[in-house]
């Protein structure tokens, strides 16, 4: 397959834009036919940068003009005031430095409340006025296995399908969970302070040291915790390790299911027609862009029952994280791919002209 890296092009007033790999129809069907869980199939193609008709590209520019600025300032305003209660919330409280504040009466009602509340009006500030829930959460009697223990009804995390950032927004509206994140997230300015709030389980994904063992460890202390600790948030989990366009489901990592105790599957979709709100091939800024330009964006959400894990399952973590893929696969119409992270990244390398990639990839 032949990319294009020399594709330099210029503004009609002399300045340069961003320099990006001309790929022929063809080419670009292959591309996205070969990584299909991470290609854009919305109305601005791949990598958000497909040509658009000028009454498109007109409109585009008005609601940049109209809704960015006045969503930006909103969501600004939205972080800030959270970030200032979590502030007052940890003010002498122990565990701020090592990543996980240990609140406690008012200070943890305040933290959790006004998290769901304005996790829910940054929703709407980004144009999700209206989210669709189907709740299957009640499974039937059938459905729990026989010998389940009373001290396990409450699952011990969320698992759920990758598509956005988005996703951590209407999770924290909901259940308000603690999640996996990266080391680097706890650093942020506004941000880090808040996932500490959220007490998230810092990882370096980057890092070549066999740390695995200590993540998959902490996380499976947390999530027994949890089922322990009525007063303990739940583990929010993606076991896909990363997104997709929505429409498939990839492989699911062990992590959280090496507690063996229960866990909520919930799957999350994301309706559109113009630009699709999944995280998958396109850059950060430029999705926070056109998805602040949508005036209206969609999220439909079903709760499945909790499942309850076999003895079976219990004793082979992989045949756990398997089963609850399948299920989840089947009620939400997703198709099943076994490619992964790895696969993504060799799938942008190419986008951005570095054919050299899938030629290593295929070696």
């Amino acid at each position: 397959m032949a990319l294009d890296a020399t594709a330099p092009s210029s503004t009609g007033d002399g300045g340069a834009e961003a320099v990006r790999p001309l790929l022929s129809a063809a080419e670009a069907e292959e591309l996205d036919a070969m990584y299909a869980p991470y290609a854009r199939c919305d109305a601005y193609g791949t990598m958000g940068r497909g040509a658009l008709p000028f009454l498109r590209q007109a409109e585009l520019a008005l609601r940049a003009i109209l809704l960015v600025p006045l969503r930006f300032v909103l969501g600004m305003l939205l972080l800030v005031t959270y970030y200032l209660v979590c502030r007052v919330c940890t003010l002498f409280v122990d565990g701020v430095a090592e990543g996980r504040p240990r609140l406690q009466g008012w200070r943890r009602v305040a933290v959790v409340w006004s998290g769901r509340g304005l996790a829910r009006a940054v929703l709407f500030v980004f144009g999700f006025y209206w989210i669709r829930e189907t709740d299957r959460s009640s499974p039937n009697a059938e459905d729990v296995h026989q010998g389940q223990s009373e001290e396990w009804e409450k699952p011990g995390a969320i698992v759920s399908n990758h598509v956005s950032y988005v996703d951590i927004l209407y999770h924290m509206s909901v259940s308000f969970p603690s999640f996996v994140a990266k080391e680097s997230v706890s650093r942020l300015p506004l941000v880090g302070l808040i996932s500490k709030c959220l007490g998230c389980i810092f990882v370096q994904r980057e890092s070549k040291a066999s740390d695995s063992k200590g993540v998959s460890g902490a996380v499976t202390e947390r999530v027994q915790e949890v089922c322990q600790d009525k007063n303990s948030s739940m583990m929010l989990l993606f076991p896909e390790g990363t997104t997709t366009n929505g429409d498939y489901l990839l492989p699911f990592k062990t992590g959280a299911f090496l507690a063996r105790v229960p866990v909520q599957p919930v799957i999350l979709r994301y309706p559109y027609t113009m630009f699709s709100p999944a995280w998958d091939s396109i850059d950060g800024a430029r999705h926070v862009f056109l998805l602040l330009c949508q005036i209206v964006n969609y999220i439909e959400v079903v709760r499945l029952p909790v499942y309850y894990p076999s003895d079976q399952e219990k004793e082979d973590p992989k045949l756990y994280a398997s089963n609850v893929r399948k299920l989840i696969a089947t009620e939400g119409n997703l198709i099943l791919s076994n490619l992964g992270l790895a696969e993504k990244r060799v799938y942008h390398e190419a986008l951005n002209g570095n054919s050299r990639a899938i030629h290593q990839k295929d070696d």
